[in-house]
This record gives C-alpha cells, sequence and structure tokens, in this order.
C-alpha cells in the first residue's frame, strides 16, 4: 500500500494497525517514496517467573553486614 504524507500524518493509527497485522506501507512525497513502515519480525521474549528456580543459590551469609575495608569504599 502506498499513501501520500498528508494522508500518513492523518490516518497513522489506522495505517500502524494495518503494518501490525503484516502488510507494508509505503509513505510518498509527491509520488517518490521516501519511507517505509514494516512490521516488526521480533517480539521480546515474555519473562516467566521462577524460571531459573535451581539454578543457583543464594550464599548463607546473604545478608551479611559488608566487611569493613569494602564498606569503607562506599564512604570515601
Amino acid at each position: 500500500m502506498e499513501v501520500n504524507i498528508h494522508e500518513a500524518k492523518t490516518h497513522l493509527s489506522r495505517l500502524l494497525e494495518r503494518v501490525a497485522m503484516g502488510e507494508e506501507v509505503i509513505i510518498a512525497k509527491a509520488g517518490t517514496p521516501v519511507a517505509k513502515l514494516v512490521p516488526l519480525k521480533v517480539r521480546p521474549k515474555r519473562r516467566v517467573l521462577g524460571s531459573a528456580k535451581g539454578e543457583f543459590t543464594v550464599p548463607e551469609d546473604f545478608n551479611d553486614p559488608l566487611p569493613k575495608e569494602i564498606e569503607d569504599l562506599f564512604y570515601e
């Protein structure tokens, strides 16, 4: 599908819906194509809560205070 710039500005939401459905939209200025709207091929992978369960263990001393020499580095 090809549209002019004015039509693209006026109907951007509608054009993006068509692009989301897989259609490519060419935007032209004075009949000359200048841009192409295309759907994204890669969608971010959805995170699954607990998917790393069993892959690591939290050390027993995790919540213990830092050693003095490391703590001092934060207050220089």
